[in-house]
């Protein structure tokens, strides 16, 4: 009975041997999965364009700002908080009223990043969705207060004006909120349909009114034109009247040159035309031509 007790506590103790190598691997794999984790939990990484602030359980948000690359914690105490600050693009509509009492739609497009230096007192003041909670009231508030500053018409007129003192005045008020605006430019400015069929209307009548006062210039000017060349012609005649009456070769010299024109298109025709000297006006080799234009010239004296 000893020597059989003996076998079988000898066969227990190896039958454990195998159990406990198992139960030691299984620790040795938990704790280094276990450190593995702890290391992967230990570290984080800040990508470009961004920046992180730290979390801690015992003292809160710590003032200090991580930049880009690879950064250590402590598990379950630390975590990181990692903010955008690249500027992002937001467009922002509000229908405000003008100087004159025009209610004017205007859109601001502006480019807003956190200031990267006051990260720890953004988040204790607006949390990571700052935009959302400050750009849309103090857009609204500065288009408001500018645009009431100039009338309908001088909001088109000097834009330019009107977009930089906008800038001004909103750069400054998101200072206020440790927010930097790279660019704020309007995009759109439209007014009500009343205020622009007004001008419409106002455009045709100045319109209307040119054409008018064009048309009167025009008739005086053909009034004028008629009346000086009314005068020419008179004056022509009297001076033909006197030169018919002083020289009355003047009257040859005349159907010398209507001979010539006649000539000259009877020679361009295609057709062909047979007329005498009488008709043509080439008869000025007679005496009787002669005679008859001193007899008309001394019968007008």
């Amino acid at each position: 009975m000893d020597t059989g007790k003996k076998v079988g506590d000898l066969f227990g103790r190896l039958g454990k041997v195998p159990g406990r190598g198992v139960g030691i691997g299984l620790q040795l794999l938990v704790g280094a999965g276990g450190l593995a984790y702890g290391v992967s939990q230990s570290m984080y990484t800040v990508e470009g364009g961004h920046r992180a602030i730290i979390f801690s359980r015992l003292g809160g948000v710590q003032n200090e700002v991580y930049a880009e690359g690879l950064h250590f914690r402590i598990p379950w105490f630390h975590y990181p908080i990692i903010y955008d600050i690249r500027s992002r693009p937001r467009s922002i509509s509000s229908p405000t009223g003008s100087k004159d009492l025009q209610m004017v739609n205007i859109s601001l497009r502006v480019l807003a990043r956190p200031d990267a230096v006051a990260l720890p007192r953004i988040y204790r003041q607006l949390g990571t969705d700052y935009d959302e909670r400050v750009l849309p009231s103090i857009c609204n508030e500065v288009l408001k207060s500018v645009v009431a500053k100039f009338n309908a018409s001088q909001l088109i007129t000097q834009r330019s004006q009107v977009s930089l003192l906008v800038r001004k005045e909103l750069t400054e008020r998101a200072r206020d909120f440790n927010i930097i605006l790279d660019d704020v430019a309007i995009t759109e400015l439209s007014f009500g349909k009343e205020y622009t069929a007004a001008v419409e209307s106002k455009q045709v009548a100045q319109q209307e009114a040119q054409r008018a006062q064009f048309l009167v210039e025009k008739a005086k000017q053909e009034r004028q034109q008629k009346i000086v060349q009314a005068e020419g012609e008179a004056q022509a005649a009297l001076l033909l009247g006197d030169a018919v009456t002083k020289n009355p070769g003047y009257l040859k010299l005349r159907k010398i040159r209507a001979a010539q024109s006649i000539a000259r298109t009877i020679a361009q025709s295609n057709n062909r035309a047979y007329l005498d000297a009488n008709t043509l006006m080439l008869n000025l080799t007679d005496l009787g031509y002669d005679q008859g234009a001193t007899r008309a010239g001394t019968s007008k004296k």
